[in-house]
């Protein structure tokens, strides 16, 4: 979710020393970070009308095993639905988000995205496409079949399920409904999952998908986890990030290790979760947002917050918001976890091992390659795929979703549209800059 981030009006004299005996690599500022260029982009999409209310916000990369120069990155639009783009960044297929049941209720929202592979379905096993629709509180799932005509994702979803959090219409028209999504698939029982967060909420639900006799996929949501609203700070106070009334910390961004079965969620304001994608142990705090423990008054005249003086209890590496987290999964069991730090347009790696306690390993930034490929800001979502894909991406492909394209375009009224889109960015570019 992109906000205005919180100013910090001072910092303390621990802030200061803590700056001093952080090393370099752990604590360096977005500017000293290397940076990676893109090598292609996805075509703009504007939020308003002429627009078809289109706003990027998160990919996924479905690798064709059959022909992987062929693979897909399918990626959310909001209420522009879904798009399907090929490995140049050209748009394959769009997908429409649903309608309203009426005029006044919520339009359908597609928030995120995250595939399974080889799901037992009733024609058989299939890969899908897990959509987070935000709007009407459900999930969408689709099935992948790049040899279809008219392109390669069909909706299977159960036209019975069921709103994944709220009561009724009148709750899912409030907006605190699914929101950010993971899939995991338990390899000790073979069943399927989706992770699904709830808007302005701390809750995390997990839900079982289940393929039904007539080819369609259903769901059932299995058991839920409240990951905290308040914190105590070492100084004895009680602090909550600062917010709209009656908003708490919410989480979008979430990935499972398929290894370990762990979950890492981001809580926006708060910082980067670990616990059993089952829901059934304590989370672990795993890196903190730098602005964690600052207080803050929320403004309603202006609907920002204004924020007081650091304590320092904050981390080094991550500005609010933390958002989208990717996996990059190595053949010998190693990896890192990507984690975008939409404060300072920078993107932070730690390493994969829970027994290192996910070590950070360095950061990096998407810079521009020219004038007309720009970088990417203010990022919410992205996706990592370690695997060659044809000679576009040899080394594999990182997705990272741009909250500000440029070059801007007027909007007939003397300003601009605001345009989202995607970068793709050469995986081993990364390696490199980043000395994985």
């Amino acid at each position: 979710m992109r906000r205005t981030p919180i100013p910090t009006a001072a910092v303390t004299l621990a802030t200061a020393l803590l700056a001093l005996l952080t090393p370099a690599r752990a604590g360096a500022d977005a500017e000293s970070m290397p940076t990676v260029t893109p090598v292609a982009e996805t075509p703009a999409l504007h939020d308003d009308a002429a627009g078809g209310n289109s706003d990027a916000d998160d990919p996924a990369i479905w690798r064709n095993t059959a022909d992987p120069s062929r693979s897909l990155v399918i990626a959310t639009a909001k209420e522009g639905g879904l798009r399907v783009y090929d490995l140049g960044a050209r748009l394959v297929q769009s997908l429409p988000a649903p309608r309203p049941p009426a005029d006044d209720d919520a339009p359908g929202r597609y928030n995120n995205v995250d595939l399974v592979t080889g799901v037992r379905t009733s024609t058989g096993r299939a890969d899908i496409a897990v959509v987070s629709d935000r709007g009407n509180d459900r999930l969408r799932i689709y099935r992948i079949d790049p040899s279809k005509p008219g392109g390669p994702l069909t909706d299977v979803t159960d036209p019975a399920v069921a709103p994944v959090f709220s009561a009724d219409q009148a709750e899912i028209n409030e907006q605190r409904t699914a929101y950010g999504l993971a899939t995991w698939q338990d390899r000790s029982t073979g069943r399927s999952y989706a992770l699904v967060s709830r808007r302005e909420r701390t809750r995390l639900a997990l839900i079982e998908l289940k393929p039904t006799a007539s080819g369609t996929v259903t769901y059932q949501r299995v058991r839920t986890l409240d990951l905290p609203a308040s914190f105590r700070l070492p100084n004895g106070t009680a602090w909550s990030p600062c917010a709209e009334p009656g908003e708490l910390p919410q989480v979008e961004g979430m990935v499972v290790d398929p290894a370990t079965g762990t979950l890492y969620a981001g809580q926006e304001d708060v910082g980067i979760w670990r616990m059993r994608a089952d829901l059934t142990t304590r989370p672990v705090l795993v890196d903190k947002v730098r602005e964690y423990g600052v207080p803050g008054v929320y403004d309603e005249a202006t609907e920002e917050c204004t924020a007081g003086t650091d304590p320092g209890y904050g981390g080094a590496r991550l500005s609010a918001d933390v958002e989208g987290l990717t996996l990059l999964q190595e053949k010998d069991g190693d990896g890192y976890l990507f984690a975008s730090s939409q404060g300072d347009d920078t993107f932070a790696l730690y390493d994969r091992e829970v027994s290192e306690d996910n070590e950070y390993e360095g950061g990096f930034r998407v810079g521009a390659a020219s004038a007309s490929l720009d970088g990417a800001q203010e990022c919410d979502g992205a996706a990592v795929l370690n695997a060659p894909l044809g000679s576009r991406f040899p080394n594999g492909l990182l997705v990272v979703q741009d909250g500000h394209e440029t070059p801007d375009v007027p909007d007939g009224e003397g300003g601009t549209r605001t345009a989202t889109g995607f970068k793709f960015v050469d995986l081993g570019d990364v390696v490199k800059a980043v000395d994985l």
